[in-house]
């Protein structure tokens, strides 16, 4: 009996994750008894397969970077952070009840004439995502604040009124471009400070005048965006689960025709709208709205099975919930790098892309925690990345011992919990027509010995290859082994069997 050293980080989420039975990402999507006949469906293929949806399906890693405004307080203000009533950083400005303070809507709406954030580097922040081997970032153009991180012509609040003036998206965008990452575009379409902007449904002939002109305001953002930053390889939308917009499905399904016409190849998840029948994220039918599910927002499927080979990316925080910037992480669990690099393998496993978030402060440096995670992180993907670029589900049994993931003939086990005999049993289906012939490992390219190990259990329906780790080989953080496959017959004996 194998003994392992340790238990997954997600042994213990997923299993939290499947025993919840409320929301659509907690188990497999119900689908309908009926089909209803719907107009306002999906716009895009169900599976594309054109050179950028490809390119995004084998990215593995990527950046989030929440910046604006909200960096400023830095989740709390006047001493009362989102622990003692404040709402979380990215939300402060929504902070309502007896702990705010006051005025403070209005004191938040004027933090822009403060903002200049005098160590921002983009070539500094794009160097490090890099090192870390992120292959694209999702960068905040505009949060619910509505505040514009671009010098928008459609409101006047937006960075060219700040005391620093310059283009931030800019930045980004031809900083990240430069180093080779994708740059894809957060936008919320939510506006707290907006006047024309409405959470309910607008049912009054002047309640749907103000309305219809927040949605061309945004349809003449969006296609600014487009059209200033034409390097960008999609939008990332947030905000979208207002009455107000859910109501207005004819005009997000012309406005993402639009999007798609005028930038062939962008790519938009699930999140950006809903059938006539308010269903977001996947239509009354159950068929995806979008190219990628958009769901997996702290959290993760527990099977390959709920994905029904639908594109996603988990985007994930390391404090608990902290996107924007924190200025005080003390008394919080804050994720590891080896718990970053557990749900990232995890994610590859099931053919996703992982995410991590960064949160800058006012001056425009990350946490020296996201710092650090950034740097180790960087360290295990220039020796362990071939295990996550454009590797996906390997189609085999799940093993104790670590994440299997596969790019062509080569199968690829990160192992996190090493047994300690040091012979990692790979289980392999019976029927399958492929076994790993050769083994080696990724940290030092050591070829490995690997014997087949037919165990003998009744009725059952693998085999076992035995790959053996040195036991000179030492090392503080999951490792790779890389197998090569392929077909091989295996002469079994025949024993008899006892009567029972």
């Amino acid at each position: 009996m194998t003994i392992f050293l340790k238990k997954s980080f997600l042994a213990i989420t997923l299993m939290i994750l499947a025993s919840s039975v409320n929301g659509q990402w907690t188990g497999p999507k119900t689908k309908p008894t009926a089909l209803k006949e719907i107009k306002y469906g999906p716009i895009s293929p169900a599976h594309r397969t054109d050179v950028d949806m490809v390119t995004f399906r084998n990215y593995g890693l990527g950046q989030f970077i929440h910046w604006g405004l909200y960096a400023i307080p830095g989740n709390e203000w006047e001493g009362v952070s989102a622990r003692g009533g404040a709402a979380a950083s990215e939300w402060i400005r929504s902070w309502g009840g007896t702990t705010a303070p006051k005025d403070w809507v209005k004191t938040y709406d004027n933090l822009y004439k403060e903002f200049n954030p005098k160590d921002f580097d983009a070539k500094r922040w794009a160097k490090q995502a890099k090192n870390m081997g992120a292959k694209y970032v999702i960068f905040t153009t505009k949060h619910h604040d509505g505040f514009a991180m671009w010098p928008t012509q459609y409101s006047n609040y937006n960075i060219s009124k700040t005391p620093y003036k310059k283009d931030i998206v800019k930045e980004v965008v031809d900083a990240y471009t430069a180093e080779g990452i994708d740059v894809y575009l957060y936008f919320s379409i939510l506006e707290w400070n907006n006047p024309d902007y409405m959470g309910k449904e607008p049912k009054t002939p002047k309640e749907k005048k103000k309305f219809n002109r927040f949605l061309q305001y945004t349809r003449n953002q969006l296609l600014e965006l487009m059209q200033n930053y034409p390097q960008m390889k999609g939008f990332w939308f947030d905000g979208t689960w207002d009455q107000s917009w859910i109501k207005s499905y004819e005009f997000t399904y012309n406005l993402e025709k639009e999007l798609r016409e005028k930038h062939p190849g962008i790519i938009i998840g699930s999140r950006f709208r809903n059938d006539e029948y308010g269903k977001r994220h996947f239509d009354a039918n159950g068929r995806m709205l979008g190219d990628y599910e958009q769901g997996w927002e702290r959290k993760l499927p527990a099977d390959i099975s709920w994905l029904e080979g639908r594109d996603w990316d988990c985007v994930m925080t390391i404090p608990p919930n902290g996107w924007g910037y924190m200025k005080d992480w003390s008394g919080l669990y804050t994720k590891t790098t080896d718990d970053i690099l557990d749900m990232l393998l995890y994610s590859a496993s099931l053919s996703g892309n992982f995410v991590l978030n960064f949160g800058p402060d006012g001056q425009g440096n990350m946490h020296p925690e996201e710092d650090k995670i950034a740097k180790e992180l960087g360290e295990w993907m220039k020796v362990n990345g071939e295990a996550v670029y454009g590797a996906h589900h390997a189609g085999m049994t799940n093993s104790k011992l670590g994440y299997f993931t596969k790019k062509e003939d080569n199968l690829y086990l990160t192992v996190f919990n090493r047994p300690i005999n040091n012979s990692v049993r790979v289980s392999v289906p019976k029927i399958a027509s492929e076994v790993p012939l050769t083994a080696t490992l990724l940290a030092n390219g050591q070829s490995l010995a690997v014997k087949h190990a037919d165990i003998g259990l009744d009725l059952d329906k693998n085999t076992y290859y035995d790959v053996l780790i040195p036991n000179i080989f030492q090392t503080d953080r999951a490792f790779v082994i890389k197998m090569k496959v392929g077909s091989q017959v295996v002469k079994v004996e025949k024993l008899m069997d006892a009567k029972m």
